[in-house]
Order: structure tokens, then sequence, then C-alpha cells
């Protein structure tokens, strides 16, 4: 087998794209515009990332909903998922340890959608 294709694009859908923007943007200090013919949206890519791409995983959702998930980076978890709640956003998962993983959290922002973190 080859080299696999590296994931190099996102969204985040919602209502009210606009309120998304503004959320994203403080949150992780994102360059997003939408300055552009469509009005799309356009996040910038952020620095430290790997040049390759993210790696990701494939794993049964159990009992709930089929879903694609996004993780973002930050130094501490805590002071991320503060910042969420100060903006409007909801804790759904409190910082644990991955066995033989990183630390991990999660989020929905404003309008519902879960977004992970890990420690960096």
């Amino acid at each position: 087998m080859g080299i696999g294709r590296p994931v190099v694009f996102f969204e985040i859908l919602g209502k009210d794209s606009a309120q998304l923007r503004e959320f994203y943007g403080k949150l992780f200090g994102w360059q997003i515009s939408a300055d552009n013919p469509a009005g799309y949206a356009m996040v910038a890519p952020g620095v430290g990332g790997p040049v390759e791409g993210v790696g990701g995983g494939i794993a049964s959702s159990g009992d709930g909903p089929a879903r694609v998930a996004i993780y973002v980076q930050v130094l501490s978890l805590d002071e991320t998922l503060a910042e969420v709640e100060r903006m409007g956003g909801k804790r759904v998962l409190p910082p644990i340890d991955v066995p033989n993983g990183p630390t991990i959290a999660q989020f929905a922002d404003p309008e519902g959608n879960v977004i992970g973190l890990i420690k960096q």
C-alpha cells in the first residue's frame, strides 16, 4: 500500500456562521476571512501543525449517532473550556487521559457542534 492521503481541511457548519466565525476566531486565535464573492469563510492554516497533514482515527459510535469530529491542540484544556463557557459554549467531556495517548476534552459551540481539544 502506498502513502496515505492527508486530511487537509475541515468545515464547521451552523445556522449563524457569523457567530461561529467570531467564536472560533476569538477562542483559538484563528484568522478567518469571508472576503470572497461567495462569502465562504476560510480559516488560515495555523502554525506548528504537521507538514504532512493531520492523522485521524475510525471507531464505533456505539449507541450514539454517526459523526465527524475535529480536535484542536491547546496549551490548557481547563482554561480553554472555561473560555468556551464564558463565550456561550458548553463542556461535553471534561479532561481525560486516553490510555497510552493524549489528554483530551470536548465542548459544544453555540450551535451545538462538538469539538475536541488535545493538550499540547
